[in-house]
């Protein structure tokens, strides 16, 4: 009875046959997903606002085609929520992992970019068929700030809490205020359906510059950082290439954000009777001026990260994720162009918005396909059965050395090698405890007992 009891050794080709006999693929998906997901929404909705920023839009059969990217964007959007909630009620372990990783906890904001673009297509494609109320858009961009202040702040603390190497740096590391800085933009699309005299526009403007100046200062701190890295460093390679264009954001954003929320200010502080008579149109002709420098800015971040973009970036299916920066960020600029061909009447501008926004759909086309192509193959989002087995048990590595058992709490034990843990059928039919053991080249053989 007692040799029956006893855990059975297993050899290593056992021990991997085993893990990969009971960790389905299911749950190699679940535990292999990340925040990183989210960039693919974003990119999705960065089709359908600039697709509805074209100045000659072609009406109903258009509006079809930016409805279905919308949709599409929402349901990734739950996919990917619902995929990170069952990955942290399986495997908090490895959920916790994802958060407090200094390079992939900077991708845990982009959960509330991503529900901005939902935001801002229930406007678009909402509010005109009659489905929401312009109410419920109100409370919607109330519960987006209080969102975005709710996920920033704790992950600043965290990341902030350990240093980091400035010769690594990336501007995707500004990822951690971005949400805060998309207020602004939220902001003005929300008063598109508020009219100017209801006491509540003017709480949605004051909140949106407020933000949009919290949001904007602090990556602009973020992008000096950036120039200083690559004074020292040389351009990004491999996958943080795709980190360049992430600097094209802050400018490009609030650029578009001064000049909409600049353009309801001078209905909403008339209508108000607030500073003077005049302080909305002071208010919008100086905000035309700080977005055309802005803009310029964008503008040139994005040349400054296409040039050498092609040479440096590592040609990996592995990588395609990180590719997503060339989409959303770029999407402030963009719209920008249809802004300033409006104000100075230069139809150049509108030529050149159509060109970005043709180059933004087929940009999405290709890394959609590439993404489906990596996820099929196992590329992304998808861990190795053993370390899905590592995070399911609760594992006690017991190792005899000189006549004593030392217990020890940790997978990798210190001055050996990486155990390989499998599970192992019961040894009795009357526990319901399975048993697994590591294997490798030296003596003597730890037991591992899965409780």
């Amino acid at each position: 009875m007692i040799e029956e009891n006893r855990p059975r050794r297993l050899s290593r080709s056992e021990s991997i046959a085993h893990a990969r006999a009971h960790v389905s693929r299911l749950s190699r998906r679940i535990h292999g997903w990340s925040w990183q997901a989210y960039p693919i929404g974003m990119g999705t909705g960065a089709v359908y606002v600039t697709l509805a920023g074209l100045k000659n839009h072609p009406g109903h059969a258009l509006t079809v085609v930016e409805t279905i990217f919308y949709f599409l964007n929402m349901a990734l959007f739950l996919l990917n929520t619902t995929t990170l909630l069952l990955q942290f009620i399986l495997y908090p372990r490895q959920a916790r992992r994802l958060i407090t990783d200094p390079t992939k906890g900077i991708f845990v904001p982009l959960m509330v970019l991503s529900f901005a673009t939902i935001i801002i297509g229930t406007i678009n494609y909402g509010i005109p068929e009659g489905h929401v109320t312009p109410n419920f858009i109100y409370g919607l961009f109330w519960a987006y700030v209080s969102f975005s202040v709710a996920v920033c702040f704790p992950m600043l603390m965290i990341w902030f809490n350990k240093p980091h190497d400035l010769t690594k740096f990336t501007p995707a590391w500004a990822f951690l205020v971005f949400p805060m800085m998309l207020v602004g933009v939220v902001a003005f699309n929300t008063l598109k359906v508020i009219a100017p005299e209801e006491p509540r526009a003017l709480g949605v403007l004051l909140t949106g510059y407020i933000f949009q100046g919290l949001g904007f200062f602090m990556t602009f701190f973020y992008i000096c950082i950036y120039i200083i890295r690559i004074m020292t460093t040389g351009f990004m390679d491999g996958h943080q290439a795709n980190g360049a264009f992430v600097a094209c954001g802050p400018p490009g954003f609030t650029a578009l954000a001064l000049i909409n929320l600049a353009d309801f200010s001078r209905d909403i502080l008339k209508h108000r009777g607030l500073i003077s008579d005049i302080a909305g149109e002071v208010w919008y002709a100086g905000s035309i001026m700080a977005a055309l420098l802005l803009f310029g800015l964008a503008v040139f971040f994005f040349i400054f990260g296409a040039l050498p973009y092609w040479f440096k970036l590592h040609k990996n299916l592995n990588e395609i994720l990180g590719c997503w920066a060339l989409t959303f960020p770029n999407v402030g600029w963009i719209l920008t162009l249809r802004k300033l061909g409006d104000i100075f009447d230069v139809p150049g501008f509108h030529v050149w918005n159509l060109v970005m926004t043709i180059c933004m759909v087929v940009t999405w086309v290709v890394l959609f396909v590439l993404t489906a192509l990596a996820f099929w193959e196992g590329k992304i989002f998808s861990s190795p059965p053993e370390a899905v087995l590592r995070d399911t048990l609760r594992i006690r590595v017991v190792e005899h050395t000189h006549a004593r058992d030392v217990e020890k709490g940790s997978f990798e034990l210190a001055g050996r090698r990486v155990a390989e843990v499998a599970l192992a059928r019961p040894a009795s039919a009357h526990t319901a405890e399975g048993s697994a053991e590591t294997a490798w080249s030296g003596p003597p053989a730890p037991v591992v007992h899965a409780v």
